[in-house]
């Protein structure tokens, strides 16, 4: 929900709101999924929703870069590029194979979410652009594997950590 103000604050230039409203942002991000894990309130249509929030926020955040960080995009491109194909190709494969966004959840997309929401805070603080150098080659494996996971399995499940866990459900499947 907070994807419209942090778009329209990148566009007036108001970098220092920006940042406060991107950490709230990726504050409740993280706190939704482990309250409902803890509370037991985990649900399909709760997974779908945070899978759509994630996936219009990492939309929204290259466009917020180049509006307010537009040096880091030129010297970053290649990166930044490499990461965006790969994302949406795992986006796309899902979509081919089951007509809706998937909700994987895998370990590597949790640490390819917390390592570029380091980097975003790092950059819309004014850090260098280079941190995402170390930070795409993650996101580029966690693509592939999401689209691995997507091929093998026969139906649409959410919350899978692994593509080894998706071989076993897969194994499972089979007997």
């Amino acid at each position: 929900m907070l994807v419209p103000v942090l778009l329209t604050l990148a566009w007036l230039g108001r970098s220092q709101a920006f940042l406060v409203c991107l950490i709230a942002s990726l504050i409740t991000d993280a706190a939704d999924g482990i309250l409902a894990r803890r509370l037991r309130q985990t649900t399909e249509i709760g997974a779908k929703l945070d899978s759509w929030a994630d996936f219009i926020t990492c939309l929204a955040l290259p466009v917020c870069a180049w509006w307010l960080r537009p040096d880091v995009i030129r010297e970053q491109a290649v990166y930044l590029g490499a990461g965006i194909f790969f994302y949406l190709a795992a986006t796309v494969v899902g979509f081919l194979k089951f007509k809706v966004l998937t909700s994987y959840h895998t370990w590597g997309a949790k640490l390819s979410a917390l390592l570029l929401a380091a980097g975003a805070l790092l950059i819309f603080a004014g850090g260098p652009g280079w941190v995402f150098r170390f930070i795409i080659p993650i996101v580029v494996l966690t693509s592939i594997e999401e689209i691995a996971i997507t091929i093998i399995l026969r139906e649409l499940q959410s919350n899978i950590p692994s593509l080894w866990h998706a071989l076993r459900l897969r194994k499972r499947a089979i007997q």
